[in-house]
């Protein structure tokens, strides 16, 4: 990763393990208050049933004059009976205990209930219960509920790693599509700049142009301007522009002769029969880069010396070459942006995603037959897919 990438993809992980820490950790210190709040609860329970029973048994034995037998509860709880001046008459001697103001009480880890339930039989005014239970549970549920959301943080950060690995692989693709096309552009740009700069050179030494440094100044000037009308569309392309019909005969023969002099670089011919007129509703301008990108790719990856065909012919129009060819796997690709079939001649891999693109929006039904070194065909219809007749196939050779 770049460093750009490198801070997209730790911002993102930070951001999403902050949040999910803060979450985690509020979820855990409520869910830690409730069981403490039940474990108390519990506890005074537990100790109000202990005095409950010893005071019972107090009772008892005053009303029945039978002799008190002092039993301690055991369990991790002391018990002492205390008379009304304070004095123990039974259990464990405590101090510190402020018998003004009995009830429950936590204090120094000890739990503490304080009761007058004996009523001051067997001249016993006060039950004192003590526990250090509680302190223990509290402990245990502390470790607990920290071991638990060290744990959660633990696998959300493995799964925000991850989620982050994810997240940034369409970023990735796409800053390296841009990176790829930047190289393109300068290196398809480069060509035609470095072309005007020696033809203007050398006219400007020799005081006067020439017929092929002319024809030079014009090829690059083409190729500079395809690359602007290319990058114009995938910019600034206007889907809202208003319908205009166009006459497809007059267009075709206006590219043909746009190209001828690009063809003519290779030695290649064009082999042009248009059968009829055909007028169709779609702007000028978008139907001169439909042809423009199907003629100039097929004068890229023609061999030189060779022919290129066209045909219009009703509403059906192909344009065939005796090229390089398409694979059958980047076919399925090929008209996707960005994606060349091949690295053997220069280009964007935009002029295809280009043609679907205007095909797509004004209705054109397009179709590909290619084979790896005998050429390309494809062919357009001009018509809704529904008015596509069953006979309707590419010519192939």
């Amino acid at each position: 990763m770049n460093e750009l990438e490198k801070r997209s993809f730790y911002s993102f992980l930070t951001l999403y393990i902050v949040s999910s820490f803060l979450l985690i950790s509020l979820v855990g210190y409520w869910y830690y208050i409730s069981q403490k709040q039940s474990l108390q609860s519990r506890m005074h329970y537990k100790l109000e049933h202990l005095v409950d029973r010893e005071a019972g048994r107090i009772i008892t034995s005053r009303m029945q004059g039978k002799p008190y037998t002092f039993a301690p509860p055991g369990e991790g709880v002391t018990m002492t009976l205390l008379d009304s001046a304070g004095k123990v008459l039974y259990g464990d001697p405590i101090a510190g205990i402020d018998l003004d103001h009995p009830g429950y009480v936590s204090r120094h880890r000890e739990s503490i209930l304080i009761s007058d339930a004996a009523k001051g039989h067997l001249g016993v005014r006060w039950i004192v219960v003590r526990s250090r239970e509680l302190a223990g549970e509290i402990d245990a549920l502390r470790r607990t509920v920290s071991l638990l959301v060290l744990f959660v943080m633990l696998v959300i950060a493995v799964i925000a790693w991850i989620l982050s690995g994810i997240f940034m692989r369409p970023l990735q693709m796409r800053v390296r599509q841009i990176e790829v096309f930047i190289n393109d552009i300068t290196h398809e740009l480069n060509t035609p700049i470095t072309a005007l700069s020696m033809t203007a050179s050398q006219a400007l030494k020799r005081g006067q142009c020439s017929g092929r440094q002319l024809n030079n100044i014009d090829i690059s000037t083409k190729q500079l301007y395809d690359i602007y009308r290319s990058l114009t569309y995938l910019n600034f392309d206007e889907q809202s522009m208003a319908d205009e019909v166009s006459d497809v005969g007059v267009v075709l023969h206006k590219s043909i002769a746009y190209y001828r002099s690009l063809a003519e670089m290779k030695q290649i011919d064009f082999d042009v029969a248009v059968s009829a007129s055909l007028h169709y509703p779609i702007p000028e301008q978008k139907l001169s880069l439909l042809f423009g990108n199907l003629i100039g790719n097929a004068i890229k990856y023609s061999s030189a010396r060779s022919v290129i065909h066209l045909k219009l012919e009703g509403r059906h129009f192909t344009i065939q070459d005796h090229g390089i060819g398409i694979s059958d796997t980047d076919q399925q690709m090929i008209f996707r942006r960005y994606r060349r079939g091949t690295k053997q001649s220069g280009g964007f891999g935009i002029g295809l995603s280009i043609v679907k693109s205007i095909c797509d929006q004004h209705g054109i039904e397009i179709r590909l037959d290619s084979a790896l070194g005998e050429g390309t065909t494809f062919a357009l219809f001009f018509g809704d897919a529904e008015d596509l007749h069953e006979d309707y196939a590419i010519v192939t050779r």
